[in-house]
């Protein structure tokens, strides 16, 4: 997902993007955290490196318990480095290397104090390696267990059984997406289109709702961070337009906190998918919504 997302950028800034992934055991964690992770370094890394490479490095460290690895990940760049001075504030929250680097750059410095949140989460930590004028290594740890070998073919059939059973019985439903991101709007309505939907597309909240008059839809999937109206607002509007009242709205959100999805649930979403975007996840949360909504009309007429 993160080469996916980031691949395209860095190859338009003549950037070589790699991933150095050894032998390993099958391992169990919490993907959408691993995941935004690494898209944090990766985008950073792809940010503030103008020519060269980066390098995504992923190792087990020595195992000290029988069912669980510590896995590190390692974001090597030969970007703009980092000043010595600079390096104990970086994980801090709004903080940057260098506050001159907003205007330049662009971004909030958050991504950073995330990184190291999550990985604290799951029992590791975060921080930098290495750093000179000819780029840096960014690092974070993760406890995962080991899995049974069997997990994966039955994750896979899970992930296919869902993605058939769209396909099967849900080929033409009508799916509104609004997503102002051109990447994640890009893999999404990849993934929509593998299942045969018909989909409407948003760039943002205003056009969300006034798109909603083309309904009805079967299922409505907003971004809860977007230029003008944001998906929350978006929601609350949808909600007070009779034929979008009960539609299933589900979100796209990239942050996983416990209060953006209680959020989401007070504006009158569903549900909620985490971004980068995991097709197991994404189609198991289409097709419960898809089934609740039929069940209902079924129930109502």
């Amino acid at each position: 997902n993160v080469l996916s997302i980031m691949g395209d950028r860095a190859q338009a800034k003549g950037l070589s993007l790699t991933v150095d992934v050894p032998d390993a055991p099958l391992l169990r964690g919490d993907p959408t955290r691993l995941q935004q992770a690494v898209l944090n370094y990766v985008g950073n890394a792809v940010k503030f490196t103008e020519s060269g490479s980066i390098v995504v490095r992923f190792h087990c460290l020595s195992e000290q318990e029988a069912n669980t690895v510590m896995l590190r990940c390692e974001v090597e760049d030969t970007g703009i480095g980092i000043p010595t001075d600079r390096i104990a504030r970086l994980f801090t929250a709004f903080e940057q290397a260098d506050n001159s680097l907003t205007r330049k750059y662009g971004g909030t410095g958050l991504g950073l104090a995330i990184t190291r949140r999550f990985a604290r989460m799951m029992g590791g930590d975060a921080g930098i390696a290495a750093t000179s004028e000819t780029g840096s290594t960014f690092w974070f740890t993760a406890r995962l267990g080991k899995a049974p070998d069997g997990d994966r073919a039955t994750a896979e059939s899970t992930r296919e059984a869902a993605e058939a059973t769209l396909a099967r019985d849900y080929m033409g439903r009508r799916v509104l997406l609004a997503e102002d991101e051109p990447i994640n709007r890009e893999i999404t309505m990849d993934l929509l289109a593998e299942v045969g939907f018909d989909v409407s597309v948003a760039m943002d909240g205003s056009e969300a709702v006034l798109r909603a008059g083309d309904g009805p839809y079967d299922l409505i999937l907003m971004d809860m961070q977007m230029p003008g109206m944001n998906g929350i607002e978006a929601t609350r509007r949808l909600r007070r337009m009779p034929q979008t009242a009960t539609t299933p709205i589900v979100a796209l959100t990239a942050n996983a906190f416990a209060e953006d999805r209680q959020q989401c649930l007070m504006a009158g979403m569903n549900d909620f998918i985490t971004k980068p975007i995991d097709p197991e996840c994404f189609f198991a949360t289409l097709l419960h919504w898809l089934r609740s909504r039929d069940f209902r009309s079924g129930a109502e007429t």
